[in-house]
C-alpha cells in the first residue's frame, strides 16, 4: 500500500512538472494559463492613454470606435487602453492579461450590467466578465481601482464643476453676470464641501467596500487554485498643490480679479483651467479617495485574515510632473490636459484666445451632450500609466497585507516602499 501511494505521489509530481493538473478521481487536465485582471474605473482602464481597444458589449458584440457623436453608453467608451498600467507592469509568471475595467465604472457595475444605471455603459457586469476569464485561465493577479465614482459623487462631475467655475469667472464680467445671467452661474472657487462631504465619503466607502467584498467572494469561488494577489489602487491628482508661478497672472490680472480672459486662456492651453483657490480642496478630495480605499482594505483584511490583499498608494506617483506644476505644461506632464471640442468633430480645441462667452458656452455644451469628447481630460496619459505600471510591479513584490507607497522623486525615479 505504501509503495502504491509513493508511486502515485511521484506520478503527480511528474505530471505537475509537465504542466498537467491531477484532479480527484485520477483524471488529468492541462494546467490553465495564468492571468492578471484589471477591474474598476478610468484610472485602471487606461483612460487618457490612447490606443483604445474594441470592447465586447452586453450582447457579445465587439464595439470599435463608433464615431464622436455616438451615444456615450457605447461599450467602446470604456476606453480600455493597450497602454493601461496593467500592460506596462512587469508581472513574472503571468501569461495573459485582461482589462475588464471601464471608464466611469462605479461599485454598482461590479455585480450589475453598466446599462442598469443612468449614464452606464452597455457592458456586462465586471464579475460576469471575470467569471468568463476564469473559464480559461488561472487568475493570479487582480488590480482594482474603485471608489472615485459612486452614487454620491463622480470624479468627472468634480472636475467639471471646478473647471466650469473658473471658465465662467474668467469670461463673464461681474456686470454681465448680474445684468444678463441673474446670478445663476457659479463662478467662485470650489470648496471641500462642493466636492464631497464627510457623509458622502463615508457612504462611498461603504458602497465601495461592499463591491470589493463581492469581488473577493467571486474569486474564492472561481479561481482555479485559490491563490491570487489582489491590489487595491488609490488615486493620484492630475493637478499640483499650487500652479507654477508663470500661471499666476496674465496682463496684470490674477484669478482673484474680474474678467481675466487672458489668464483663463493661458491656463486652458496649459491644461489646468482652475482657480488656484480650488487646488487645496482638490488635494483633500484626492486624499479622501485614498483614505476610502485604505479603509475598505482595513475592513476586508480584518474579515479575511488569509487573503493576499495589498494597497498600492499612488497619491504621490506624479509628484513634480502634474499639469501646470512646471512651465511649458502640458509638455512633460503625466496627466492629460483638460480639452473640449467644438461639436463632436474629433478636433480638440487647444487655445481659447479670442473666444467669447457664447463660444465658450458652446464648447461646454458639447462636453455635456457628447461626454466622450472631453472624458479623457485630467487622467493619466500614456506616460502616466507607464509610471503606474512600475508602481504595480513594485506592489506585487512587496509583502502581502501591506500598504505600498509609490512616490516620484525629483529626478523622475520612483521610490516604492
Amino acid at each position: 500500500m505504501r509503495v502504491l501511494r509513493h508511486a502515485a505521489a511521484v506520478a503527480a509530481i511528474l505530471l505537475g512538472a509537465a504542466g498537467i493538473q491531477v484532479v480527484q478521481g485520477g483524471a488529468a487536465q492541462a494546467a490553465l494559463p495564468t492571468a492578471a485582471v484589471a477591474l474598476g474605473d478610468s484610472f485602471i482602464s487606461g483612460e487618457g492613454a490612447g490606443d483604445y481597444q474594441p470592447v465586447v458589449d452586453a450582447s457579445g458584440t465587439a464595439q470599435g470606435f463608433p464615431g464622436w457623436s455616438a451615444a456615450n453608453g457605447n461599450a467602446y467608451f470604456c476606453h480600455r487602453s493597450a497602454n493601461a498600467s496593467l500592460y506596462k507592469a512587469t508581472l513574472p509568471g503571468i501569461q495573459d492579461r485582461f482589462n475588464l475595467a471601464c471608464s466611469g465604472g462605479r461599485p454598482a457595475d461590479i455585480a450589475n450590467p453598466g446599462s442598469a444605471r443612468a449614464k452606464g455603459r452597455s457592458v456586462a457586469s465586471q464579475l460576469d466578465q471575470l467569471r468568463a476569464v476564469a473559464q480559461t485561465h488561472d487568475i493570479d493577479v487582480v488590480l482594482i481601482g474603485l471608489g472615485s465614482n459612486n452614487s454620491q459623487f463622480t470624479f468627472g462631475d468634480v472636475a467639471e464643476l471646478c473647471a466650469n467655475r473658473f471658465i465662467a469667472d474668467a469670461w463673464t464680467g461681474w456686470w454681465e453676470f448680474w445684468a444678463y445671467l441673474n446670478g445663476d452661474v457659479p463662478q467662485e472657487p470650489c470648496t471641500v464641501s462642493d466636492l464631497a462631504t464627510d457623509a458622502e465619503i463615508s457612504a462611498a466607502t461603504t458602497e465601495t467596500t461592499a463591491a470589493l467584498r463581492q469581488v473577493l467572494d467571486t474569486l474564492d469561488q472561481i479561481d482555479a487554485d485559490g491563490v491570487h494577489r489582489v491590489v487595491l489602487q488609490t488615486y493620484t491628482n492630475p493637478l499640483p498643490p499650487d500652479l507654477a508661478s508663470p500661471y499666476w497672472e496674465e496682463d496684470d490680472r490674477s484669478d482673484t480679479r474680474d474678467k481675466f480672459r487672458a489668464l483663463g486662456a493661458e491656463r486652458y492651453a496649459a491644461g489646468c483651467p482652475i482657480h488656484r483657490a480650488s487646488l487645496a480642496p482638490g488635494q483633500l478630495f484626492s486624499q479622501n479617495l485614498g483614505s476610502l480605499v485604505k479603509n475598505a482594505y482595513s475592513t476586508l483584511a480584518a474579515e479575511r485574515p488569509a487573503a493576499d490583499l495589498r494597497v498600492l498608494d499612488v497619491q504621490r506617483a506624479f509628484d513634480g510632473a502634474r499639469l501646470c506644476e512646471n512651465s511649458g505644461s502640458p509638455t512633460g506632464a503625466l496627466a492629460t490636459p483638460l480639452r473640449v471640442q467644438d461639436g463632436p468633430s474629433g478636433t480638440f480645441v487647444t487655445s481659447l484666445s479670442g473666444w467669447d462667452k457664447i463660444g465658450i458656452q458652446r464648447l461646454a455644451n458639447t462636453c455635456v451632450t457628447y461626454f466622450q469628447t472631453c472624458q479623457e481630460s485630467w487622467h493619466p496619459n500614456a506616460a502616466g500609466h507607464a509610471v503606474l505600471g512600475q508602481c504595480l510591479s513594485g506592489a506585487l513584490t512587496a509583502a502581502p497585507r501591506t500598504i505600498v507607497t509609490c512616490a516620484r522623486n525629483a529626478g523622475g525615479t520612483l521610490t516604492i516602499s
